[in-house]
């Protein structure tokens, strides 16, 4: 049995966790939940997540169970990261700006992007004002991602300092469903090279495999 469970679904915030798994090179297992289904509002689900959301990590090895990704990225780091080869040293100037750029993720990038995703893609109704809104302020806000690569290109086509961190990561997985609500993500040229980069990888392309 594999000490880590990851209860999950084909979602720019699923795919964080699984790139992340993937790129640790840890064993996990994968329970799928088909969230068109609403399994995931179950009264066995919200045992574990209240929230009733994908994904949902369990570590078996250390009892703890945990949801909302920039939560599971930050304790995949800690636990499973000490050589920080995707995380940065605690206290470090690298370290804050880590947490800064994934928490504009998780309160920017992610629920603009999302709603975008809903009045384009999802709505029974197209409504211009909600797709122009949410569009727009997508937009902005990956201009704002080209603008910290901007400032760290000195580095390398990363977000933080000189190598990939789980900032790079959390971005990524909403930045590989732009084209759904048609955004060419070739307009911001320096986070159009990141994202080319960062796919590349093999355990990145397995990650967004997950759940096959």
């Amino acid at each position: 049995m594999s000490t880590l469970t990851l209860y999950t679904w084909k979602t720019p915030n699923g795919y964080k966790v699984s790139i992340f798994l993937e790129l640790l090179e840890l064993d996990y297992e994968t329970k799928s939940l088909d969230i068109s289904t609403n399994i995931q509002k179950e009264d066995w689900f919200l045992k574990l997540n209240p929230n009733g959301r994908i994904p949902t990590l369990v570590d078996h090895s250390t009892g703890i169970t945990i949801s909302e990704t920039g939560a599971i990225l930050q304790y995949l780091a800690d636990t499973y990261d000490k050589a920080h080869r995707f995380s940065y040293p605690h206290g470090t100037k690298e370290y804050y700006l880590q947490l800064e750029i994934l928490y504009f993720q998780m309160a920017g990038v992610g629920p603009m992007q999302g709603q975008a995703n809903h009045f384009i893609i999802y709505a029974p109704e197209k409504i211009p004002y909600g797709i122009t809104r949410y569009k727009n302020e997508t937009k902005r806000l990956y201009s704002v991602v080209e603008e910290y690569l901007r400032r760290n290109q000195h580095n390398g086509p990363y977000l933080v300092g000189n190598h990939y961190s789980i900032s790079d990561i959390a971005i990524f997985g909403w930045a590989n469903s732009l084209g759904k609500i048609g955004i060419d993500i070739e307009q911001w040229p320096l986070v159009s090279q990141w994202f080319e980069k960062l796919r590349s990888f093999p355990e990145v392309q397995k990650g967004l495999s997950v759940p096959s």
